[in-house]
């Protein structure tokens, strides 16, 4: 048994037990071949409840500190988020984007799937803010249709994304797979990126019902 399958039925109970996931649309995520799950991200739970919830294990970026930490949490910690498909990188520095960017587009390649969140850190507000592009680049470069997924109800669990979460129910909402292949070698153009993004971010704000914010939620949190 994988890692990824021991955590799945022991901590799948649990989770579901605490947390009383009720899932929409898992069907629509493509049974095989490389897939890009894009969706919103309220607080540091989402991480722990997608992979819980997907059929397929879903690879992520995830912050190196994640991993690193010290005594038996760090260790716990580091042993779950890279038994579910956590790949940890150094995010900071000018060549941060770049090393996720290739990390994602290593892991489609290989016909895997791929969660993302497009606003590039948590909201600090619970609304949905502007999405990066990198979302874009990875879907034109790899050709792997992109499937929205809506987090709903997580942050009023684990309000401001620290801290032991409370028990509760919260939703997960996945949408139609969407293509971009009339797109194809424009991964350059920043307004096709820019675009493509856009169509995303819109069809992530329906299916969460949030309020939408065209500003980036970095640049929200340093106000």
């Amino acid at each position: 048994m994988s890692r990824f399958a021991l955590i799945k039925a022991v901590l799948g109970p649990i989770m579901r037990l605490m947390f009383r996931p009720r899932v929409e649309g898992a069907e629509r995520i493509p049974g095989d071949g490389p897939v890009i799950l894009a969706g919103n991200h309220l607080t540091f739970i989402d991480s722990m409840i997608l992979p819980l919830v997907c059929d397929r294990q879903v690879f992520f970026i995830g912050k190196d500190e994640y991993v690193t930490g010290k005594g038996l949490k760090g260790r716990l910690m580091a042993w779950f988020f890279t038994g579910v498909g956590m790949i940890p990188v150094d995010r900071d520095g000018g060549r941060g984007g770049v090393a996720a960017l290739m990390t994602g587009r290593r892991v489609l390649e290989e016909g895997k799937v791929f969660g993302i969140y497009p606003e590039g850190t948590r909201s600090p507000d619970g609304r949905l803010y502007r999405g990066r592009t990198g979302i874009a680049r990875l879907t034109l470069m790899t050709g792997a249709p992109v499937v929205p997924f809506a987090m709903i109800g997580t942050d009023k669990l684990q309000p401001g994304g620290a801290g032991l979460p409370r028990p509760g129910r919260v939703t997960v909402r996945f949408g139609e797979a969407m293509e971009f292949s009339r797109y194809e070698g424009m991964d350059r153009d920043r307004y096709v990126l820019r675009a493509v993004t856009d169509s995303v971010m819109a069809e992530v704000m329906r299916l969460s019902g949030q309020e939408y914010v065209d500003m980036y939620a970095s640049k929200a949190k340093a106000a």
